[in-house]
């Protein structure tokens, strides 16, 4: 059985009888995530062995590199779901449109997915979510998701996990929430020193959040999730759950999630003041497009 064929079973196996993951975690534990070898004095490999090492890392560093460059096209290698997982994921993408309507599109941004399970429940008009459907989301969060290409780090533990309401602002016009504090600050500079113009175009996103954008990117990329996964992080892997935010020029829309934002005054003048990190610079090595409207506030682990 080839590489592609063997992770796409683990990752789907256990939801055959639509039950919850059961074997699942033995499964994927069994895959192993792309990682450098550590090797202590006592078992480390001859020099020769430890190049070879380094020139299969730096291969797979170099594909993922090219493959987020050019993150709309299909690869050979790629991750998709089955047919049938896909039409659930459909239902599953639906019901948390209706969720989100329900709710209102700024408080999704924070609704976490227990509230999202009982929230399905007493509104007929978003309906429960089914135990297939919850095995395929709990899949899609617990799989390694280096296994289908994206490499950055995971900071939410739990499905679960919820987002302190007590500890964030709302942005007033924005529709979007920043923690108080390192986030909170960096963007009342940034609109102190450059003005109006810049506009926060997204700020926290709880799991629900994430998890509903990265399935809506996998649906349009009909199944994909290496695809989608090059242009949005996997649920519990995006930083900004945990303080991370997104800025745009006024008037562009759409755009300043593409390189049209690159082009602005206002990239310039972050750039020129130097205020800002980017999570995902070019050539980074987690298998992600460039996102240069991305504001790095958390540190690296």
């Amino acid at each position: 059985m080839n590489r592609r064929k063997f992770i796409t079973n683990a990752l789907f196996s256990s939801l055959g009888s639509g039950l919850a993951l059961g074997s699942f975690a033995v499964q994927a534990a069994s895959v192993k995530p792309l990682s450098k070898p550590v090797h202590s004095p006592a078992t480390s490999q001859s020099e020769k062995s430890l190049a070879l090492d380094d020139d299969k890392l730096d291969s797979h560093v170099k594909d993922a590199i090219y493959k987020a460059k050019n993150f709309e096209q299909d690869y050979a290698d790629d991750i998709y779901l089955s047919k049938r997982q896909s039409v659930l994921l459909r239902t599953i993408l639906k019901r948390l449109t209706r969720l989100q309507r329900l709710v209102g599109y700024a408080n999704f941004n924070l609704i976490g997915f227990d509230s999202a399970l009982l929230y399905a429940r007493r509104y007929s008009v978003v309906g429960r979510f089914s135990k297939r459907e919850i095995a395929l989301i709990e899949a899609l969060f617990v799989f390694d998701a280096s296994n289908y290409g994206f490499f950055g780090k995971k900071v939410s533990d739990k499905l679960t996990d919820k987002v302190a309401t007590k500890n964030v602002k709302k942005i007033s016009g924005s529709g979007h929430y920043l923690y108080q504090g390192d986030a909170l600050d960096l963007y009342l500079k940034l609109k102190k020193q450059i003005g109006s113009d810049i506009i926060l175009t997204s700020g926290i996103r709880s799991v629900v959040k994430q998890l509903h954008l990265f399935i809506a990117k996998t649906d349009k990329c009909a199944g994909n999730l290496s695809r989608a996964a090059r242009s949005l992080a996997p649920p519990g892997h995006s930083f900004h759950g945990v303080g991370d935010f997104d800025v745009g020029k006024k008037g562009l829309g759409a755009a300043n999630f593409t390189s049209a934002f690159i082009d602005t005054d206002i990239h310039q003048q972050l750039t020129d003041l130097g205020l800002i990190a980017e999570r995902y610079p070019e050539s980074n090595p987690y298998g992600v497009r460039h996102e240069p409207w991305h504001i790095k506030v958390v540190k690296d682990a």
